[in-house]
């Protein structure tokens, strides 16, 4: 009987020892990888993008003695503008989608650099993947803030946290795969073939706890 695996989207056929037995080296990303992460960077890059423009709206209101309603702004809880507004929303002392501007840019260039063939060494995929673990990291606290500080959904940071959490664990794959990232032999399998059960995993927990903390809201 043969036996059928499910690839991983960011692998590509494993190096020959003799590839292997150099280092450095440098890696490329399979398609879907570069796919992956080119569809991540354009949805956070939209995110930020949108949010930017409106939070210059209510700026500009402001100014002018008007008040501005960002479309995203449903009801008590999905409020982009009780977001906007709070003082998270300028973690770093500016707009917080000024920094996703361009950290969703730099996503877009490596994922169009790996359909395009190119091959990276290992300090530049540690550098890519702490880069997604500041952004996975950022954005746990602000969702944290959004939920227990603020006390207010923002559908577009939403997104943007969806984007970050997918791009983070499947880059960490690929640096584990590689070997880049020391890990057992088993952990190295399991990112081979189930990658995508972390995402998957960790979005549900985050769902979750959006759907507990407003139960009442939700169900009445």
């Amino acid at each position: 009987m043969s036996k059928t695996t499910v690839k991983d989207v960011s692998t590509e056929p494993e190096p020959s020892p003799e590839r292997t037995a150099g280092a450095p080296r440098a890696e490329g990303g399979s398609r879907a990888f570069g796919l992956l992460l080119v569809i991540t960077g354009v949805a956070g890059l939209l995110a930020a993008w949108v949010i930017t423009l409106d939070k210059f709206k209510l700026l500009e209101a402001k100014v002018a003695g008007k008040t501005f309603t960002p479309g995203c702004s449903l009801n008590p809880v999905v409020s982009c503008g009780s977001v906007m507004e709070s003082k998270q929303a300028a973690a770093f002392g500016f707009p917080n989608p000024m920094l996703g501007l361009v950290a969703y840019g730099i996503v877009v260039c490596v994922g169009m650099s790996l359909l395009a063939r190119a091959r990276f060494p290992r300090w530049y995929w540690l550098t890519f993947n702490a880069g997604t673990l500041f952004g996975v990291g950022f954005c746990a606290w602000l969702m944290f803030q959004s939920l227990y500080r603020i006390n207010a959904l923002c559908l577009w940071c939403c997104l943007a946290w969806v984007a970050t959490i997918v791009m983070f664990w499947y880059v960490t794959s690929f640096n584990v795969r590689k070997g880049f990232l020391p890990a057992p032999a088993w952990l190295r399998g399991f990112f081979g073939e189930f990658t995508w059960v972390l995402p998957v995993l960790h979005i549900g927990i985050i769902g979750m706890l959006i759907l507990t903390r407003w139960w009442d809201f939700w169900t009445s």
